[in-house]
């Protein structure tokens, strides 16, 4: 399994039991949809490797208490704390109406409602506080924050996404 075949589910912060079970913090706002897993990919030198899972329940808000089969004592666990997990893009849930993850829009187009194309999402930058698409149009890059109150309309059938920008945003970039 290839990382690009998969989404990001949560890193392993800290052990929880001298039986080798670990707490992982999930990205994530719904932890209660991961608590049935079977099995998860682990990230074990830059390689995907994967794990079944014996059994794992929520603790505490977001973190998710896991016990692997293959993780029998506190040696096992410390070789992999820190260790990032991964899930095929095909558990993700399908979302409907303005909601989407970040890599299903890569390549839509997006419109904005007083100035019509204003490019092709090439990709989303979440390293900041906000969220923001990078658009490109005619080799210029534009930058448009993720928000409920930009976000008009996702068209997943015609691959576009209409926003109404603030005022000078896209003169900004444009112009």
């Amino acid at each position: 399994m290839r990382k690009e075949d998969c989404f990001y589910l949560g890193k392993i912060v800290s052990k929880f039991s001298y039986k080798g079970e670990v707490l992982v913090k999930l990205d994530t706002d719904d932890p209660e949809a991961y608590e049935e897993m079977e099995s998860v990919f682990v990230s074990v030198r830059n390689n995907l490797v994967p794990f079944f899972i014996k059994q794992c329940r929520l603790h505490k808000s977001a973190l998710l208490r896991i016990d692997f089969e293959e993780i029998q004592n506190e040696d096992d666990a410390d070789r992999i704390m820190g260790s990032e997990l991964f899930l095929p893009l095909s558990f993700l849930p399908a979302l409907e109406g303005n909601k989407f993850y970040f890599h299903e829009v890569i390549g839509f187009t997006v419109t904005d409602t007083e100035h019509g194309n204003i490019g092709t999402i090439t990709g989303v930058n979440d390293t900041t506080s906000q969220a923001l698409f990078e658009i490109e149009k005619d080799g210029k890059q534009l930058l448009v924050p993720i928000t409920d109150a930009i976000i008009v309309m996702v068209d997943r059938q015609e691959k576009t996404i209409r926003v109404t920008t603030p005022e000078g945003l896209v003169a900004l970039y444009l112009e």
